[in-house]
């Protein structure tokens, strides 16, 4: 008796399944992005004490400078990032210019912090959301032929999400001091502008076949040169180095908080790839509930504040999660995977870029004639060298008098590690980080 099952559907049933795992992926990622970029904002808390805001931002940005090449190095070694450069080289010029608009938005998230507080300020800049899910549709055709309930999911979460952002600026306007409350509100909501329009180079790397590793190490350059400029104009070059020097004990922590901002924004990238921007950055920003989780739970910010504060706080993050998960899980539909091939190949034939090589890598795989990724002496010269830096700073730094809860603080770093090793085998497994 002849198999029903013929080798078209069995291509049809493979290729199903692989973009379902594909799908599970992007959305773990996107979790567990949130977790390591809530995290990394603890270390701005160090505001509060003193340092500058420019200060705190130039040095996080060293940090994530030597994270962007020592992890990927690491992890496939440079020779990769050689390679997609050899085949993508336009998307250079947009890796520096999505750094430098990180750079700005980052610094705005400082000002942020330091006038509204982390659990406030965190949803706020969230709202990128918003721009992510416009800008994926204009752009790359996310949501096109999604049916109706993708829509209402997506276009109901939005709209919850406004209205959570809108409890969080009136509690924000109303609690923090009168004299900047507003100033911090519309710093956090620039932040977002700036980094929801950030993922529209983030999506035609993607498009185009670059590994997320590889976007990143250049990325950095942008991040660093606009962080150097904005640090030197706004303060001047002599004052900006007795701030560094008057802060070299606390280097380390903030340096460290770069560090693992990279991380959650590997794994963001990869959300990015395989569930679009559309629903990878409202994943990923689930590092509002974990930023109110730092703020409230270790930081203490809202001890002795009234209880209508509590509500408003608490119930605008509720709310804006809500959104988050409607967005989220109205997974894309194998209709609207075929338009986001569609806006692929119109990349890849607008940069000249082989089609096979585009289909593989969004597809989570290597193509057929690319070398495997090896490591070099340049690649363990690149990780001893960060460690060293590392090593270095540790060996300065003291930890900051200010009031914070330690049991919570391990627990938090606890689940982070998990999510960590758990997306990390996944990623592996499955894409071996392509």
């Amino acid at each position: 008796m002849e198999s029903a099952l013929t080798p078209q559907n069995s291509t049809a049933a493979q290729d199903t399944s692989r973009a379902r795992k594909l799908q599970v992926l992007g959305i773990l990622s996107g979790l567990t992005a949130g977790a390591w970029l809530g995290a990394a904002e603890a270390p701005t808390k160090l505001v509060s004490i003193g340092v500058s805001p420019m200060v705190i931002s130039l040095i996080m940005v060293v940090g994530v400078f030597l994270a962007r090449w020592s992890l990927p190095a690491l992890i496939l070694g440079t020779s990769s990032v050689r390679a997609d450069v050899r085949r993508a080289p336009h998307l250079i010029i947009w890796a520096l210019l999505a750094g430098c608009l990180w750079a700005v938005a980052n610094t705005l998230t400082i000002f942020a912090i330091r006038d509204i507080g982390l659990s406030i300020a965190f949803p706020l800049w969230n709202s990128n959301s918003l721009l992510g899910i416009l800008w994926g549709f204009l752009f790359f055709n996310e949501l096109r032929q999604a049916g109706w309930r993708r829509w209402a999911g997506v276009l109901g979460g939005a709209l919850v999400m406004c209205v959570g952002a809108a409890l969080l600026a009136i509690a924000s306007s109303s609690e923090a001091p009168a004299a900047h409350s507003m100033r911090g509100v519309w710093a956090a909501l620039g932040a977002s502008v700036l980094w929801g329009t950030m993922y529209i180079p983030y999506r035609k790397a993607y498009l185009t076949g670059m590994n997320p590793l590889s976007f990143v190490t250049f990325f950095t350059f942008g991040e660093l040169g606009m962080m150097s400029a904005l640090a030197i104009s706004y303060l001047g070059l002599a004052p900006l180095w007795r701030e560094l020097m008057g802060a070299r004990d606390v280097l380390f922590w903030l340096m460290l908080g770069g560090f693992i901002w990279v991380v959650g924004d590997l794994f963001q990238q990869y959300a990015a790839k395989y569930v679009g921007i559309s629903r990878g950055i409202p994943l990923s920003n689930t590092n509002q509930l974990w930023g109110l989780l730092w703020g409230i739970l270790v930081f203490g910010e809202l001890d002795g504040r009234g209880a209508s504060l509590y509500v408003q706080v608490i119930g605008g993050s509720l709310l804006m999660m809500l959104g988050v998960a409607a967005i989220a899980f109205s997974s894309a539909t194998g209709k609207e995977q075929s338009r986001w091939k569609e806006a692929a190949r119109r990349e890849g034939e607008r940069y000249d870029v082989a089609q096979d090589y585009v289909e593989a890598r969004m597809d989570g795989r290597q193509a057929a004639n690319e070398a495997k990724p090896s490591r070099s002496a340049l690649d363990w010269l690149l990780v001893a060298g960060a460690t060293c830096v590392f090593v270095v700073l540790a060996t300065m730094a003291r930890v900051p008098q200010m009031s914070l809860r330690w049991g919570p603080a391990a627990l938090l770093i606890a689940a982070t590690l998990v999510l960590l090793l758990v997306c990390g085998a996944k990623l592996w497994r499955t894409t071996h980080f392509h």
